[in-house]
């Protein structure tokens, strides 16, 4: 009796390594898939990896359930060598994650129920789902459910729409200051917000006491190209006559003169 029992033991066991083996082997596959074909992986190569997971620990459950498969939680497993030293048959066993078998990792490999930090935040998590009542349950399950929905919503639309709504929004906002524009046509078209300077160049003797006494007195040049020669000579005679008298320079066909301003044109005379 005793026998047959083992020997069922170890057939379940064996069964159970397989299985095991399988569902690692598949999540080996799929995390080389992420980390190596995430380009060209689609979503629904994604789910079929989730659904044979999901199908191979359903499995797994199932023979855990059978009626044939002995109740492994009345097996106790009892270490009786523990060693700090390096175990090589164990790292092969295990495929290098357990080198060693001490006193510091049979805890945690060892252990039926979860870590006591685990544990009392279990506990914590309990007693606050008990005090909640059905109705603020409730509403929180319905305002969870809502915001699920607008996000496969957002998810479910087209790539296209989510780029127009996204230019449309950046053509809605304004790309230039309104103020900084007024005040740019003001200092163009009338000046304003500008310094006030006296513009460079000769005043007349006759009228320099004239010109210090108004702040900022304009003079005013006149420019004549080609046939003004007659009003340029009444105008400034001088200045013509000291540019024809100059020797080995051709006569500029361009003449300046510079006349101040006369108390007849400003309106500010005393």
């Amino acid at each position: 009796m005793f026998q047959r029992e083992e020997k069922q033991l170890e057939a379940s066991v064996e069964s159970l390594i397989s299985r095991v083996a399988h569902v690692k082997n598949a999540l080996h596959s799929f995390i080389y898939k992420l980390e190596n074909e995430y380009e060209r992986l689609t979503w629904p190569s994604v789910l079929d990896n989730f659904a044979l997971l999901s199908g191979q620990l359903n499995t797994i459950n199932k023979l855990l359930r059978n009626e044939k498969t002995p109740s492994f939680r009345n097996q106790v497993i009892i270490p009786l060598l523990l060693s700090p030293d390096r175990d090589e048959d164990l790292a092969k066993l295990t495929e290098q994650r357990v080198p060693v078998f001490s006193h510091e990792i049979v805890p945690d490999y060892l252990r039926t129920k979860p870590d006591p930090e685990v544990e009392e935040q279990e506990k914590q998590l309990s007693a606050e789902a008990a005090r909640i009542g059905p109705d603020v349950a409730q509403k929180q399950i319905q305002t969870l459910n809502k915001l699920c929905s607008n996000l496969l919503e957002k998810l479910s639309n087209p790539r296209e729409d989510r780029d127009a709504e996204n230019a449309a929004m950046r053509q809605s906002k304004p790309s230039f200051n309104p103020t900084d524009t007024n005040a740019l046509v003001s200092a163009v078209a009338f000046g304003k917000g500008l310094s006030k300077c006296r513009p460079p160049g000769p005043v007349a003797a006759g009228h320099q006491g004239q010109g210090s006494m108004m702040s900022g007195g304009p003079t005013l040049q006149q420019v004549t190209i080609g046939g003004g020669s007659g009003q340029q000579a009444g105008m400034g005679g001088p200045v013509a006559q000291q540019q024809q008298g100059q020797t080995g320079k051709m006569p500029s066909s361009i003449k300046t003169n510079i006349k101040s301003a006369s108390g007849s044109m400003h309106p500010y005379t005393r």
